[in-house]
């Protein structure tokens, strides 16, 4: 409005335009020498990166992510060394050789790209790509990148035809994801979704089931043994219960309609698991807690671990009821 009255008006306005962006450079230049990142100086009025970013360029990248692993993995699928054991990943599980191979294969695309990106993997953990932790610390990196190269590895391992790579784009919690990708790298199907624009399988759009009867539920349930009567009493409402191996993918077929809801009692879900799924879901239309009904937050670190409640929405309420 000042530019428009400036050019109207003469040179007054534009004096007072002037005024105004030389006095934003000045909280700017303020932010700089203080430290501060400029995200939270005022309310997080200042857009971050990744709120800019163009998602068609996302979807580029999750394609050639997901082309380099299945390349990497295709020598070894099959073979005993695929499963032997390396070391103890960065989540406090086995690495085995094959997600070792797919991590390196993600890792290499992400240094091609050129980006500063905060990397978040199963596998390696925290990484930095081309930046240094005062970037992060002063909000100058491009995005987050939370990255699960293999989702389903004793799935890939013994030969099962589910196993996937996920991964979600945005700032500091599972609640503010901007972007997700999820790939069967067996079968080539793809699922993306974007804030407020949707879920997509293969490029069409996907929306969750209709179903409101619960026992005509399809549904995917994970629990320990302690957790066995609320699997039981989940098993005796619902028509079948499913368990295949990848969340990430279960998650998908959740957000296309082909399962009705996904149960995990276990608190031991990692944020690299069911960041991008829980997105797509979101979506496609479903709803998505904890397992006490509340909003699922998680920080997008490494050591996050959430237990959730997935559904199609019309059963949400019936399903935290009957597992409670």
């Amino acid at each position: 409005m000042l530019y428009g009255a400036g050019v109207v008006g003469g040179v007054g306005a534009r004096l007072v335009c002037g005024w105004c962006v030389a006095g934003v450079w000045l909280v700017w230049l303020g932010w700089y020498v203080l430290g501060v990142e400029p995200l939270h100086a005022i309310g997080n009025t200042i857009t971050p990166r990744s709120h800019r970013l163009n998602m068609d360029d996302l979807l580029t990248l999750g394609n050639k992510i997901s082309a380099a692993i299945t390349d990497a993995i295709a020598p070894i699928i099959g073979t005993p060394e695929s499963g032997k054991v390396l070391y103890t990943g960065a989540d406090g599980t086995p690495t085995k050789m094959i997600d070792e191979v797919a991590e390196n294969a993600a890792l290499n695309v992400l240094r091609d790209d050129g980006r500063k990106i905060l990397l978040v993997s199963e596998e390696c953990g925290e990484k930095l790509i081309h930046g240094e932790k005062t970037d992060v610390a002063g909000g100058d990196i491009d995005f987050t990148l939370v990255l699960d190269p293999l989702d389903g590895t004793f799935n890939v391992i013994s030969g099962i035809p589910f196993y996937s790579v996920s991964i979600a784009v945005g700032e500091r919690d599972l609640s503010d994801i901007s972007f997700g990708f999820v790939q069967n790298l067996h079968s080539g199907d793809a699922y993306h979704a974007e804030a407020g624009k949707g879920a997509y399988l293969n490029g069409k759009r996907i929306k969750v089931s209709t179903n409101d009867d619960l026992q005509k539920l399809s549904v995917t349930a994970y629990a320990y043994r302690t957790d066995s009567t609320k699997v039981a009493d989940l098993g005796r409402t619902v028509r079948r219960i499913r368990v295949l191996g990848s969340a990430s993918l279960e998650l998908c077929y959740v957000a296309s309609g082909v399962l009705d809801a996904f149960v995990d009692f276990r608190r031991y879900l990692r944020v690299v698991d069911i960041a991008a799924g829980k997105f797509i879901v979101e979506e496609a239309g479903g709803k998505v807690t904890d397992t006490v009904g509340a909003q699922l937050r998680g920080e997008l670190s490494i050591t996050s671990r959430v237990d959730m409640v997935v559904s199609n929405g019309p059963v949400h309420e019936r399903l935290l009821e009957l597992i409670a």
